[in-house]
């Protein structure tokens, strides 16, 4: 089973907690305040810790194994900092994700060894974007998280020839087929994966990869169109 040590059980670490559990991960708790670990265990993370973060002896005695994930989500930033160049330099193998509440704070976290830096503020200027320039696919997606669907990822490559060669990504409804287009990677740009959600209108070419998250039926029915259609058809 995926094990995620999550580090905090505070405004962010709580609902995350949940989130990981409900896709999979067996998640342990670390926290440095009694009161929130004891909310995780009335919570139903049985698997808690109570130490002192900024302690390396105290952190070198978790059962960490380099399959597993660590996830830094201390509400204090100097602490997350902190606690993330301490993993780091314990577990030098395994993936480090933490969350940022600013510019500044990501460039810490990365300089200290993240992996991967959730930036808060980026997150929901992306929400607030797509509630304004795309408030059908806003909704549509809510949808899928509230109606707890199957849903999925799944990436496409544009065939030569097809309905999507030549459009532009905020032309093309590809909430008409029930999917939203999550990102792409251009392949005349760089093979950098771009979030549609940053506000960029991107031309698709055959030879791209396009991700879109949908339910598996109609996400499979929307590649088949993709494969069969062509511009005219369109």
């Amino acid at each position: 089973m995926k094990r995620a040590f999550l580090f905090g059980y505070g405004n962010h670490g709580k609902p995350i907690a949940k989130g990981l559990s409900a896709d999979g991960f067996y998640v342990v708790v670390i926290e440095g305040e009694e009161k929130k670990q004891q909310q995780a265990v009335e919570d139903g993370f049985a698997d808690t810790y109570l130490i002192d973060v900024t302690n390396d002896e105290h952190l070198k005695k978790l059962d960490i194994q380099t399959q597993d994930q660590l996830v830094c989500v201390m509400d204090d930033e100097h602490l997350n900092v902190f606690l993330t160049l301490s993993l780091r330099s314990l577990f030098e193998t395994n993936t480090i994700l933490a969350i940022s509440d600013s510019i500044h704070t990501t460039r810490k976290l990365q300089m200290a060894g993240a992996d991967k830096v959730i930036d808060l503020y980026e997150v929901s200027a992306n929400r607030i974007h797509n509630i304004l320039k795309r408030p059908v696919a806003t909704k549509l997606l809510e949808g899928f998280i509230n109606d707890k669907h199957q849903i999925g990822f799944r990436e496409i490559m544009i065939p030569e020839g097809s309905c999507l060669d030549g459009m532009m990504t905020d032309e093309y409804r590809f909430e008409e087929h029930k999917v939203l287009l999550v990102g792409m990677i251009d392949r005349e740009l760089s093979n950098n994966f771009i979030f549609v959600t940053t506000g960029i209108n991107h031309k698709l070419d055959s030879g791209d990869t396009i991700v879109c998250i949908g339910n598996e039926e109609n996400l499979g029915a929307f590649e088949k169109h993709i494969y069969s259609s062509t511009k005219d058809a369109n």
